[in-house]
């Protein structure tokens, strides 16, 4: 058994050696593969170690080797830029937490990547790194590493932190002194950044580094001798554009600094500017524009100032502000007023200098008053500096000047309310005054009569210039002539004249004219034409006012039955030839009737009928031709002529007339039946007239004399407004109603009339019923009462009272913009009128309707034929022009705008004549001649700067213009300015904006400072 047991200890002995000695066979072959991917890590051949370490981990169990490798295939996979990489690292450090290469794992991942400059991997890993676990040498390694590394990642405080650590060390303390000293230069500590440069500064390898920051660092320092010493050094031996570029920065502002500003201004010319991040492009920004500009103001180089301070687009800061004051100073002493003013506007508009924003208010409100403000009145202007500095020392003269720009503003609407608004303690009744005059006559011009009137009562009020008084007065009594109160009026203009402010006024030349009017209109003919004669006697040579003096001369001999004086009136209009020639000619040859022999009036009348083929008198002429033919006893040429009459016009209220002549004359020749045949012509075709009514009651006389009263009887049956057994009574109650209208018992006229109308709807009186209440209910301003009783007349047969109604219907359409229903009135006014200033108010109408629909070859054609006639005052004539301009502009006919407007200007007031000049601008910025357009912009400013919308849109126009000009600040102020201040015309916001956006692009390529997104 001893054997045994022996035997069995000794085989177990031998097996236990020969599995130990196949474990150290595998361990020492593990061992030569490890030792082989080692070679092979060593030599950078890291996919084909990775690839063994796995091998070599995977099929030994020895735990060191095996964390070994699983160091190596992780480190491995980060120098091959695996994506498990940083996983694997990790799992190394978990899987084997005492492993000795645990923190020379992180340190050597985080050496690698700071290796290849990817500082932001090797400061994930030097923050793992256990620096205790460190030796000196790696210490100091790791130190430098950690801190070049978060300096590199911009992260200061940490790079300090660890830099500094090392600033001594013998390898890396002079690098770690520099890049202290450049983060403490980056930090603005520009004291700290020299002490650190200069214990480099000794160095090679830092010298050419340190030569820009040392020069920037003297400096911001204000060393500026220093800088320039240094600047101009490192300048001489560098050739990087770039540096040369900052370097010239550095110089040229450190002149700028001692006000060595002609030695700046080269070097500050040089520099390029910066490049944006985003925008690789070099840029100046507002502060450059600034130095440069004002070294060249200071220099007197006044030019060269503006070309670089209105670059500054935008600018909202203290710079700004001082740029865009010096910017006004330079455009004044070159004679530039209008761009001083808006850099002096703006420079008052910013607080970030106290000072200088009173003195550009100042400047500001001296220039407002000198060339007028097209952004709001001047006295505003004035009135906002004496507010906000009561205490200045220009107090008196800035009062002095408030006071004058009342007047000089011709704002006189918005001066009205600025002298109304309470502000006593700037009041002045003088100017009062004359601003209430001068809105009055801007009101007058409008046809505002009942407010003008009102405004001349204001200025009256307050007497003290002996000349607006009169002045008042003239125009007060003007107004109510146009109201139709000639009573008033006259009295008015008596006044005048005996005012002894009146003389030298331009009123005073033509007043005995209005007195003659005013008699004339209240039918004071003996009056009427001693002041007629008057006026005559002492014309000054106005041809125009002449002739129709002489016109209405003759109009009072003749209703005086003066018709030898009257005559000769007639005759001197004729030589005058102005106007109306036809009427004087066709006045004469009725006077003629009445002096002379039937014969010599027929002789006169043919001659106007061959003279004047085309009067509006013809048809006048040939009904009083056939008259005279009657008296003179030739019936076949009286019928002649009433013939010609009745074919050639057919819409003349003389047609029923002329009919029931003939009638006449063939029932006094015994011709019964043409007689009657024509009296029911005229009482069938034109029912309720006057003339119907006498055809009917002399054909009764035929028929009664002929014995057929039963057919009588049913013909008139068929004639609704013949009421044969009511006529008694229809004939009373229109009387009575008559008598109160005569009387001007208006109220108890309307009320008869009205009453009549209910009781006899086709009375023998109807037409002349509703006529006179359609003009009673004008006289009470209830043009809705009359217009259906003007309707009433108009759709009956020509009458005396049709072309009145047509005028006053039409109107009444006008006035409530229903351009469709007043056309066709207006056309047949056109047509039927018989009075001239009936047809040019019904083509002058005419052509604003058809503008107002669009269609404007129409309202052209009709201007043109406003424009040809010789009777048309100024107002109308621009009306007409500037129909012709819009039209043209709507159908992009410039050329034809641009001559219309041109004529525009020659005549036009108030808001028309703003209108022109603005076109005068816009035409002229087309052609290029920016100067120009913006002169007449100025004169739009200071002339017509009540009329917001023109001056909004030439501020545009005088943006485009100087934008043109390489102006650019003036441009994109002057838009901003726009938007600003017009909200209430939203086009002209828009274009604005769309303008000042396109120039706020293309300067933001050269402008740093230019914000696009505002």
């Amino acid at each position: 058994m001893l054997k045994n047991h022996t035997f069995l200890f000794i085989l177990g002995l031998l097996f236990n050696l020969h599995m130990a000695a196949q474990e150290t066979a595998a361990y020492t072959s593990d061992l030569v593969d490890y030792q082989k991917a080692l070679t092979l890590y060593k030599n950078q051949q890291y996919l084909a170690a990775q690839s063994m370490f796995r091998q070599v981990q995977s099929d030994t169990n020895e735990p060191v080797l095996n964390s070994d490798c699983a160091y190596y295939i992780a480190n491995c996979a980060v120098r091959l830029n695996q994506q498990n990489a940083d996983g694997l690292i990790e799992k190394f450090v978990e899987d084997y937490p005492t492993s000795t290469k645990r923190n020379t794992a992180f340190l050597d991942v985080a050496d690698y990547y700071f290796e290849n400059s990817k500082y932001a991997y090797a400061l994930k890993w030097y923050g793992k790194v256990d620096e205790a676990a460190l030796s000196r040498a790696e210490k100091e390694a790791y130190y430098f590493h950690h801190g070049y590394a978060a300096f590199s990642a911009k992260k200061f405080r940490d790079a300090k932190k660890y830099l500094t650590k090392v600033e001594n060390s013998k390898e890396y303390g002079s690098q770690a002194k520099y890049y202290i000293g450049f983060m403490a230069y980056e930090g603005d500590d520009y004291d700290e950044a020299n002490e650190y440069f200069e214990q480099v500064s000794d160095q090679d390898r830092y010298k050419e580094k340190l030569a820009y920051y040392q020069a920037d660092l003297h400096f911001k320092l204000g060393k500026f001798e220093k800088a320039i010493t240094l600047a101009k050094e490192r300048m001489a031996s560098t050739e990087d554009p770039d540096e040369i570029s900052e370097l010239s920065k550095i110089i040229g502002e450190s002149y700028f600094n001692l006000e060595e500003y002609a030695a700046a201004i080269p070097y500050l010319k040089e520099y390029k500017g910066k490049k944006g991040t985003r925008d690789r492009q070099a840029k100046w920004n507002n502060t450059d524009y600034y130095q440069l500009g004002y070294a060249y103001y200071k220099q007197g180089d006044f030019e060269n100032a503006i070309s670089e301070f209105n670059k500054i687009v935008g600018g909202k800061n203290a710079v700004a502000q001082n740029a865009y004051y010096h910017l006004g100073e330079s455009y004044i002493n070159l004679g530039k007023k209008q761009e001083a003013l808006n850099a002096f506007r703006n420079a008052s508009q910013m607080t970030f200098d106290l000072k200088i924003q009173e003195d550009a208010w100042l400047n500001y409100a001296k220039i407002s008053y000198e060339i007028g403000n097209p952004y709001q009145s001047t006295p505003q202007v004035l009135l906002g500096y004496l507010e906000a500095y009561p205490k200045s020392a220009y107090k008196d003269e800035i009062e002095s000047l408030l006071i004058d720009s009342y007047i000089t503003s011709k704002n006189y609407k918005e001066a009205l309310e600025l002298l109304e608004d309470g502000r006593k303690r700037y009041e002045n009744k003088q100017a009062y005054q004359k601003v209430a005059f001068y809105r009055g006559i801007e009101l007058y011009n409008e046809n505002d009569f009942v407010q003008a009137k009102s405004l001349f009562d204001k200025s009256l009020s307050e007497g003290l210039d002996p000349t607006f008084t009169a002045r008042a007065t003239f125009w007060k009594a003007e107004t109510d002539y146009n109201l139709s109160n000639f009573e008033d009026a006259l009295i008015g203009f008596k006044q005048f004249k005996q005012l002894p402010g009146a003389m030298g006024t331009p009123e005073m030349e033509n007043i005995d004219y209005n007195i003659a009017y005013a008699y004339f209109k209240q039918k004071n003919y003996d009056q009427a034409t001693a002041f007629f004669q008057s006026f005559i006697k002492e014309n000054n040579g106005d041809k125009l006012r002449l002739n129709d003096a002489y016109l209405r001369l003759g109009d009072g001999y003749f209703v005086l039955s003066d018709y030898r004086n009257a005559i000769q009136a007639y005759d001197k209009a004729i030589a005058i030839n102005e106007i109306e020639s036809d009427y004087a000619f066709f006045q004469i040859a009725i006077s003629t009737g009445y002096v002379s022999k039937v014969t010599a009036k027929i002789n006169d009348l043919e001659q106007f009928i061959s003279k004047y083929p085309k009067s509006k008198l013809r048809d006048d002429a040939l009904f009083e031709l056939g008259n005279s033919y009657v008296k003179a006893g030739e019936t076949a040429k009286a019928v002649k002529a009433y013939n010609q009459l009745t074919q050639e016009y057919r819409m003349s209220s003389f047609v029923p007339k002329a009919m029931l002549r003939e009638g006449l004359v063939y029932y006094n020749g015994s011709d019964n039946t043409k007689a009657l045949n024509k009296f029911k012509d005229v009482a069938g075709n034109y029912p309720g007239t006057p003339e119907a009514v006498q055809a009917v009651s002399t054909a009764r006389l035929i028929y009664i004399d002929l014995g057929r009263v039963d057919e009588y009887a049913r013909w008139v049956k068929q004639l609704d407004y013949v009421e044969v057994t009511d006529a008694d009574l229809d004939n009373a109650t229109y009387e009575a109603a008559e008598k109160q209208y005569l009387d001007n018992n208006t109220d108890k006229a309307i009320t008869q009339f009205n009453g009549y109308l209910n009781n006899f709807p086709n009375g023998i009186h109807a037409l002349n019923a509703h006529f006179y209440l359609a003009q009673m209910y004008d006289k009470k301003d209830l043009a809705e009462n009359a217009a259906p009783h003007y309707k009433y007349v108009i759709d009956k047969a020509q009458s005396e009272f049709t072309e009145e109604a047509l005028t006053r219907l039409s109107e009444y359409y006008l006035g409530k913009k229903s351009w469709d229903q007043a056309i066709p009135l207006l056309k047949r006014l056109e047509a039927e009128a018989n009075f001239p200033n009936h047809v040019i108010f019904a083509q002058s109408n005419l052509m604003k309707a058809y503008y107002q629909l669009e269609d404007y070859p129409q309202a052209e054609t009709y201007a043109d034929k406003v424009l040809s006639s010789s009777k048309i005052d100024n107002k109308i004539k621009s009306d007409a022009q500037v129909i012709i301009a819009r039209s043209a502009i709507k159908t992009n006919d410039e050329d034809k705008a641009k001559a219309a407007y041109a004529k525009v200007e020659k005549v036009a007031t108030g808001e028309t004549a703003a209108e022109a000049l603005y076109y005068r601008a816009y035409f002229e910025n087309k052609v290029g001649e920016f100067k120009a357009s913006n002169t007449s912009v100025q004169k739009l400013a200071k002339d017509f700067s009540g009329y917001k919308y023109y001056s909004a849109k030439g501020l545009i126009l005088m943006a485009k213009n100087y934008y043109a000009l390489d102006d650019a600040f003036q441009a994109t102020y002057i838009l901003q300015s726009v938007i600003d201040n017009f909200k209430d015309f939203e086009d002209v916001v828009e274009e604005a904006k769309a303008e000042l956006s396109k120039i706020k692009a293309e300067e933001a390529k050269t402008n740093a400072s230019v914000d696009t997104e505002n």
